[in-house]
C-alpha cells in the first residue's frame, strides 16, 4: 500500500511487519498456557507441604526457622498467584484480540517487550511515563 504524505513523498508500509502475525500470537499463547500450568503444579505442591504434621521441634531457633521457611514459601506462592491471574487477563487478551495492543496510548506494544513480559498492558513509553508518575508521588 502506497501512501501519499503532505510533503508529496511516497512511501510503502508493509502492514504485515506492523501487525502481529497469528503464528506470534500463537506462540505468546503457548508460551503463557505453560507458564499457568507450571504455577499450578507448584501452587498444589505448597498446598500438600502446608497440610503435613508440624515437628515439635524444642529449640526455639529451629521452630523459628522452619516458621520463616514457611512464610517465605507462602510469599512466592502469593507472587506466584498474582502471575496466574496476570497470565489468565493476558490469555482473555488473547482471545478477545486485544492481546499486544497498549492499555493506554492503544498503539501496538513492541514484539521484543511481549517477548521479554508476555503479560504486559503497555508499551514501553506509556509503562517509563507511568514509573516516572509514581516516582515523583511516592508510590
Amino acid at each position: 500500500m502506497t501512501i501519499c504524505l503532505l510533503n508529496f513523498k511516497l512511501i510503502n508500509l508493509n502492514f504485515k511487519e506492523l501487525l502481529m502475525e497469528q503464528k506470534d500470537i500463537e506462540h505468546f499463547k503457548k508460551i503463557l498456557t505453560n507458564q499457568l500450568k507450571e504455577l499450578l503444579i507448584h501452587a498444589g505442591d505448597t498446598v500438600s507441604g502446608m497440610t503435613t504434621p508440624k515437628e515439635n521441634l524444642p529449640d526455639p531457633a529451629d521452630r523459628a526457622t522452619i516458621e520463616t521457611d514457611r512464610n517465605f514459601k507462602l510469599l512466592i506462592r502469593d507472587r506466584d498467584r498474582q502471575l496466574g491471574v496476570k497470565i489468565s487477563k493476558t490469555l482473555l487478551r488473547i482471545e478477545n484480540g486485544t492481546f499486544g495492543i497498549c492499555d493506554k496510548c492503544e498503539e501496538e506494544i513492541a514484539f521484543k517487550r511481549l517477548e521479554a513480559r508476555p503479560v504486559t498492558t503497555q508499551c514501553i513509553d506509556c509503562k517509563t511515563k507511568e514509573e516516572a508518575t509514581e516516582r515523583t508521588l511516592g508510590l
